[in-house]
Parts: C-alpha cells; sequence; structure tokens
C-alpha cells in the first residue's frame, strides 16, 4: 500500500525519492556499520546483498554538516575562488568526507559541497559535542563557507533539545544576534587563523627519521602525517 506522510490536520505531503547513495549515507554507514558504498557496487556487479533487513541493527546517533562554499549571511549565494589555507578536524567520533584541498579552485559550474562533516557519538547529544568540540578544528581561507552557521546551529537551545521542524533554519536566520554575534564569529575566526599558524610550524618542525618515526610522538609509521600533542590535548579536553 503507497503510503504518504500526513500532519495532524490532514494536509498531505509528498516526499521526494532518488534511486542513488545519498549525500547522508555516511550517518547510515555511521549507525549501521554496513559500507553503503561498498554493497552498492557489489549490487550493481550482480550480486546480492549478504545480510536481510532483520540483520540490521542501529547503533548510537550520528549527525551531518555539508559545508559548502557559500555565504550564509547573503542568502547563501554561492562563493567560488582558490582556497588558501585548509585545516581539517579529525579525533574520536568525527569522520570527514572530502576532495579538496589548500590551492584548489572552487568551481562556479557545479554545486559548492566541499565536504560532510559527521560527528558519531552513544547518543544525539554526544554526537552534538563530538561535532561543536570538531568545527573550532575547521578552518578555510580564500572563500566563504558555512561552518560559522554550523556553530551557531549546535549551539541552539532548540536544536540541542530537539524542537525542530522545517522552518527551523529560516527562524534562526530572522533572529539578529547582533554585535555581539558578529565579534564572536570575528573571534573564532582569529583563533582559526593563529592555531593554522602555530599547527603548521609543528608540523614543519616535526622530523621524519628513516624508519618513518617521527619526532613529535605522533604516528609511527609512514602511513600518514602525525597528529602534534597540542592537538590530541585540545581534542581530549573536548571531549570532557
Amino acid at each position: 500500500m503507497d503510503q504518504n506522510p500526513v500532519d495532524q490536520e490532514k494536509n498531505f505531503y509528498f516526499l521526494e525519492m532518488n534511486t542513488r547513495l545519498q549525500v547522508e549515507h555516511p550517518v547510515t554507514e555511521l549507525i549501521t556499520g554496513l559500507d553503503l558504498v561498498h554493497l552498492q557496487i557489489r549490487v550493481a556487479a550482480g550480486d546480492k546483498l549478504p545480510f536481510r533487513q532483520e540483520d540490521v541493527h542501529i547503533r548510537g546517533h550520528a549527525i551531518e554538516c555539508r559545508i559548502y562554499a557559500e555565504d550564509a549571511d547573503n542568502n547563501f549565494f554561492p562563493s567560488p575562488g582558490k582556497i588558501e589555507t585548509l585545516l581539517t578536524p579529525a579525533g574520536p567520533g568525527i569522520r570527514l568526507d572530502s576532495g579538496v584541498y589548500a590551492g584548489w579552485t572552487v568551481p562556479i559550474d557545479y554545486d559548492p559541497l566541499l565536504a560532510k562533516l559527521i560527528g558519531y557519538g552513544q547518543d544525539r547529544q554526544q554526537a552534538i559535542s563530538r561535532l561543536t568540540r570538531a568545527l573550532p578544528e575547521y578552518f578555510v581561507a580564500g572563500i566563504k563557507t558555512n561552518l560559522g552557521l554550523f556553530r551557531r546551529i549546535l549551539a541552539d537551545e532548540n536544536f540541542r533539545s530537539g524542537k525542530i521542524d522545517t522552518g527551523y533554519l529560516e527562524r534562526l536566520l530572522e533572529v539578529d544576534t547582533g554585535s555581539d554575534g558578529d565579534h564572536a564569529e570575528k573571534r573564532t575566526a582569529n583563533i582559526a587563523a593563529v592555531a593554522a599558524a602555530v599547527f603548521t610550524l609543528l608540523d614543519s618542525t616535526s622530523k621524519t627519521t628513516g624508519n618513518g618515526a617521527v619526532s613529535n610522538q605522533g604516528s609511527t609509521t609512514g602511513a600518514g602525517p602525525a597528529t602534534s600533542s597540542w592537538k590530541r590535548a585540545a581534542r581530549t579536553e573536548g571531549l570532557m
């Protein structure tokens, strides 16, 4: 039987359905432990799904922030241009799906999606806390992004308590944060800029030996860059 959502006043609403992998697929992957991209390829190759619906179990909570090159203060107008500096977050419960890099130019021809930042936790509050901790680590210079908007949303009491609906964002944007809000956003940007310089300096002073070990107590393999002790300490404190 075909079903459509209906509200308390018996008004019907029709939802969009796309027969493709959704942008929000990392949320499903984190709470189910399934790799949807891998499964999609297997199905396309003619394989059957290796499980049944009753085998799928939900665990924890995940929230995704879609990071865009757009100006939230100017009706979300696209902000193409060259990414001058890029610092990305990580840490416990944080996943980042992205393909951009410092020096890359955001074109005007396509959707200005830069990345997907996902926070996972045992419950919704922990997922929010982990995203709140990770967002100050995210810094993009050269273009405008909606990172500030996500910081504002995650700090909003209505969002944190789950009092949201399809009109939530419009109501939030109508609230004038005033000079205090502007100053807070500028302070956040300044702190991020200083952090970018500090972490760049720390990374540049980390020396790699012949066997791949590094001098700053980070990763001891040659698989990737080490995480500085400063950053690890900040992430630990942010979880408390």
